[in-house]
């Protein structure tokens, strides 16, 4: 089902990327109905389109049909938001979002491994965090940049989800106050922009949480753009520390994201767990 469902996904982004001819700053497609294409629950796709429709960051959207399946395009600028993101000395990426699509599929995949919580880690507008709420996992949203929290907490007020955003740098902050059981985590950033550092940081507080490491999952955001790598493809870059903290790699799916838009590969999301 997922493999069909990611597969879809990337040929709508495609099909769109190659033959958009608007001019806003970040662009995306929802679905707009459930399809044979895109099996998806009534009630969670309304739900995407309402984070969408809440979010500030969009200003524009419009019906489009894009490889024969009625879709809405959402456009937006995150510019302001992208300024004031970079300004944290342990920010280690700037905003820029994955797909809101893209975000539900992998909080679908995590759920279905068996995780009940989701701490989201760099989590932006918290559009992850956001999926699992709405998936039933309990959520948890870690976000440095004031002005990106509180963005988070209108579209907890506007949407009535409440996906628990948390002003704090991830480096410094208790996870036992989450009383987390079999978590996952989304660590948000590349390997090569500090990303690498910030997981470092998330595994050994893991490990400091009695009986946590063995029921703790952790996504990273990859790559597989030759510029970012410097040669090193493995794992989206991420080997070096997959291999240095005995991590198995559990699976892998490569979705859009924003930044993937105008390029003809996919953003691959890891997913690990301890061994």
């Amino acid at each position: 089902m997922f493999e069909e469902l990611v597969d879809n996904l990337i040929s709508v982004k495609q099909d769109f990327a190659k033959n958009y001819s608007g001019n806003a700053h970040i662009q995306e497609v929802l679905p707009s109905d459930s399809s044979d294409r895109f099996q998806l629950d009534f009630d969670d796709l309304k739900l995407l389109h309402e984070f969408a429709q809440k979010n500030p960051i969009y200003f524009n959207h419009y019906e489009q049909k894009i490889s024969g399946i009625s879709c809405i395009v959402y456009e937006g600028d995150i510019n302001e938001y992208w300024l004031n993101s970079i300004k944290h000395g342990s920010s280690c990426q700037p905003f820029y979002p994955t797909w809101i699509m893209s975000a539900f599929v992998m909080t679908k995949i995590a759920k279905k491994l068996g995780y009940s919580e989701l701490v989201d880690i760099g989590s932006g507008d918290g559009r992850i965090a956001y999926c699992g709420n709405i998936l039933g996992l309990t959520s948890y949203s870690i976000e440095i940049d004031d002005v990106l929290v509180e963005l988070q907490n209108s579209i907890c007020d506007n949407t009535n989800q409440n996906f628990n955003p948390k002003c704090a740098d991830a480096l410094e902050f208790d996870y036992s106050s989450l009383n987390l059981k079999k978590p996952v985590f989304f660590i948000g950033g590349l390997a090569q922009m500090g990303g690498d550092v910030l997981a470092t940081s998330i595994i050994g507080r893991i490990n400091s949480i009695t009986d946590l490491k063995n029921t703790t999952g952790i996504v990273f955001a990859g790559t597989d753009t030759k510029r970012h790598l410097s040669g090193n493809l493995k794992n989206g870059g991420w080997s070096a520390l997959i291999e240095k903290h005995s991590l198995d790699v559990i699976d892998t799916v490569s979705l859009p994201t924003i930044w993937t838009f105008d390029q003809d590969v996919e953003t691959p999301y890891i997913y690990t767990e301890f061994k």
